[in-house]
């Protein structure tokens, strides 16, 4: 089995509930989306990158693991774009003692369900209807999967934390709509984190917007929080 990998580096994590520890960062190549305000566009396409056997490629994050890593953070891309390599390179992490977490738009519920049981944090990010990742109407099909994996992911006991990237486009209703369907989902106790992340530099969300946003979430989960790129503000990559 081969898997395509951008980069692997150790840096602080800057995004949502573990933010500000220190991390092994895993980008995986590939994803099918194509949202304006995305920070990786050179890791979307599925064959950028470079390729490695998938043994090569956990050899590789062997010997990238520094002392006191927090965790292994599968990002990229998305990396259910290449959920049966992301599965080996798990269990590797596993073995090493080291904490596994996956960042994803969780858009394919049936490959999640193959990694799940694999990752110690996960984070469910769904998308804004105005984010442009895909056309209006497959929008309720992928949200109905991102949900799935949320319900997957707390019957499996993960810690599992919801992200949605908010900006100057959101609309209040669409928004809340994700907010309220997060929680028919799973209850508040079960989620262990919920953040409204602004975009940075393109579209940046006003204050008043923001707070708007949050004020439709505390009802239905009190710590809820608006959560900027911190890696970004401190020149980390």
């Amino acid at each position: 089995m081969k898997v395509r990998l951008s980069e692997v580096f150790t840096s602080v994590e800057g995004e949502g509930t573990l933010c500000g520890t220190k991390t092994l960062f895993v980008r995986m190549a590939g994803c099918p989306f194509e949202c304006f305000y995305c920070d990786t566009p050179d890791s979307l396409p599925l064959d950028s990158g470079t390729e490695y056997e998938v043994g090569e490629a956990c050899g590789l994050i062997g010997r990238s693991l520094q002392p006191n890593t927090y965790k292994v953070n599968f990002t990229g891309g998305d990396p259910l774009a290449q959920h049966e390599a992301l599965a080996e390179m798990a269990r590797f992490v596993r073995s090493t003692g080291v904490p596994t977490y996956i960042e994803s738009s969780c858009y394919d519920s049936g490959r999640f369900a193959a990694v799940a049981p694999l990752m110690d944090f996960v984070k469910i990010e769904l998308k804004t209807i105005d984010s442009g990742f895909v056309r209006p109407e497959s929008h309720g099909r992928l949200v109905q999967s991102a949900l799935e994996c949320l319900a997957e992911s707390v019957r499996l006991g993960k810690t599992t934390y919801v992200k949605i990237v908010v900006s100057a486009r959101t609309a209040p209703a669409g928004f809340g709509e994700l907010a309220e369907g997060v929680f028919r989902t799973a209850p508040a106790a079960a989620v262990s984190g919920f953040v409204i992340q602004p975009t940075h530099g393109v579209a940046e969300p006003p204050l008043d917007l923001l707070l708007r946003l949050y004020d439709l979430v505390r009802p239905l989960y009190p710590e809820v929080r608006i959560v900027p790129q911190l890696h970004k503000m401190i020149g980390a990559p």
